[in-house]
């Protein structure tokens, strides 16, 4: 069977849909910056999100080619995930999207060097005649932090992030999003296949003891 990130890790993956702590440790992403509404057709979302696939699955398969990966295992690819912040605003302003700026990732295997991964950038420039200029190895250590289930429509966050602030403050914590740790959300659901009610998506926000 191959490995499952979200299975096997639970903690980071499936957590319940109530809010809770979470100490994230220093993780490898294939990473794509952009800006803008992520729910326009062309977006540069839409666009970040063809280019990191088409990286992953590069590597996934290198197994059947030439390039054979060190430790290499295999694995099913991690879910989409994405940092979002905006200029000036501490935490989202849903009611501005245009506004958005993000850091649109997938999780490598720990077994992926810097190395492998500009093998599959190029292997990946080539096959499809592609610029993939815009993806990046990244390296990033999420620390402590609160997260959440949320289960339904994007729009509809704000009250989980509101129960998971509640939930920090009565604890003794306080949020710390800042230029270097943001407001995350991992993909569970697929949505364009999944009704909007269904959808799962993992909230989670950096903090720190008051």
């Amino acid at each position: 069977m191959p490995f499952d990130y979200k299975k096997e890790y639970k903690e980071f993956y499936m957590p319940k849909n109530r809010p809770g702590f979470v100490e994230v440790p220093a993780m490898n992403y294939i990473a794509v910056r952009g800006k803008g509404d992520p729910n326009i057709e062309g977006s540069a979302y839409k666009q970040s999100i063809g280019l990191l696939y088409a990286i992953a699955f590069t590597i996934k398969m290198s197994k059947k080619g030439s390039h054979q990966i060190e430790g290499y295992f295999d694995y099913v690819v991690p879910p989409l995930e994405g940092f979002w912040w905006q200029e000036g605003v501490q935490g989202i302003d849903y009611a501005h999207k245009e506004n958005f700026e993000f850091l649109s990732v997938i999780r490598l295997p720990d077994f992926v060097t810097e190395d492998d991964f500009n093998w599959a950038v190029k292997e990946a420039e080539t096959k499809k005649d592609q610029d993939f200029s815009k993806v990046a190895f990244w390296t990033y250590h999420e620390g402590l932090c609160v997260q959440c289930m949320h289960i339904g429509p994007y729009d509809n966050e704000p009250e989980t992030v509101r129960r998971m602030h509640d939930f920090m403050e009565e604890q003794g914590y306080r949020l710390d999003i800042s230029d270097e740790r943001m407001h995350h959300e991992i993909y569970l659901s697929d949505a364009r296949r999944t009704a909007s009610e269904r959808l799962k998506t993992v909230i989670r926000h950096p903090v720190q003891r008051i």
